[in-house]
């Protein structure tokens, strides 16, 4: 029996511009963090007393005897790549809600990886885990994925990752002041807006506008310099860093019709006369959770307002993937 245990992540600046249709030609940044709200999978060869070869419990529940007939197409298609021939029963659980825009569903394939690997006595790289899983979700299943979820969810902690435009990816771990990173937590609130979507449809549409929008995606990744270097600074201006993300969720906004919606903007709107400097949903768009950044004596206001929404408190992490339980077959 082992278990992997996987962190979502938020992104601040930079989504978008990881996208390859644009840091092949551009090169590309985000600015990002994983957070204390992970998913776990369980994995064990499956004793060959049933009647069937496969058992993956998610929201469904598959038994099944061809990696074929398998319908949850990440783990169809992982297991393709990595070659399973045993049968195996995996368990899927999570802190938070699929579909929310935290790159859930690349957390999942980078775990999904992970654990398959120490599955054969296999130890992997963060970056390999990272590349994997992207092969998996760009190349082989076309999704219309970035390139920083997995990343992320493979390598953990805040950084400034670069996509450049040979395809490599760097990672640069951000040195930050504990203090400074402690007053950037005070001012973040976490909501659940309710609205869950399908992130690779509204990608989708991100992607086909992209050669169009060069001047807000140039923009958005000057953003991420602009961001860093203001955590690094030893002055007292992380207000900055909210109004950042305003201008940044505005640029990002403008992308596409699908990114926001009404009732987003309403939910916005409502936070910003409440008190908030800035603020982003933190996936693709159209739903998920919004991250907002406000002053905390404004923290109670904003709450009230937003009182219909879930709040939910979050802290940054550093571990990235990793295996929590290993009972070698």
């Amino acid at each position: 029996m082992i278990i992997c245990k996987t962190p979502f992540r938020i992104s601040f600046f930079g989504g978008g511009t990881d996208y390859p249709v644009w840091y092949r030609k551009y090169g590309g940044a985000v600015l990002s963090t994983t957070i204390d709200k992970f998913c776990y999978i369980t994995c064990r060869y499956l004793p060959p007393f049933f009647d069937h070869k496969y058992h993956i419990v998610y929201s469904k529940d598959e038994k099944v005897n061809k990696i074929s007939e398998i319908d949850h197409p990440a783990v169809r298609e992982t297991f393709r790549f990595m070659k399973i021939n045993k049968g195996l029963e995996i368990h899927y659980d999570a802190d938070l809600p699929a579909k929310s825009g935290l790159g859930s569903s690349s957390s999942f394939t980078v775990g999904l990886l992970h654990i398959l690997n120490a599955l054969r006595g296999r130890m992997v790289s963060s970056q390999d885990l990272a590349l994997d899983a992207i092969h998996i979700e760009q190349e082989i299943l076309r999704e219309n994925v970035g390139s920083q979820d997995q990343i992320a969810a493979a390598y953990g902690g805040f950084n400034r990752i670069s996509f450049n435009r040979d395809s490599s990816i760097s990672v640069v771990p951000m040195i930050i002041n504990p203090s400074k990173i402690k007053e950037l937590q005070k001012h973040l609130l976490f909501f659940f807006t309710g609205f869950s979507r399908i992130a690779s449809n509204i990608a989708g549409q991100q992607i086909k506008n992209t050669p169009n929008k060069k001047n807000e995606l140039s923009t958005m990744y000057n953003f991420v310099d602009e961001a860093a270097a203001i955590l690094k600074s030893g002055k007292n201006d992380i207000e900055e860093f909210g109004k950042l993300l305003h201008q940044s969720w505005l640029l990002k906004r403008s992308l596409t019709n699908k990114i926001s919606n009404p009732k987003i903007d309403e939910i916005y709107d409502m936070a910003l006369k409440a008190g908030a400097l800035g603020g982003k949903l933190t996936g693709a768009g159209g739903g998920g959770f919004m991250l907002l950044f406000a002053r905390p004596e404004n923290h109670k206001r904003i709450k009230e307002k937003l009182k219909e929404f879930l709040f939910v408190p979050v802290q940054f992490e550093k571990s990235g993937s990793k295996i929590i339980v290993y009972n070698g077959q």
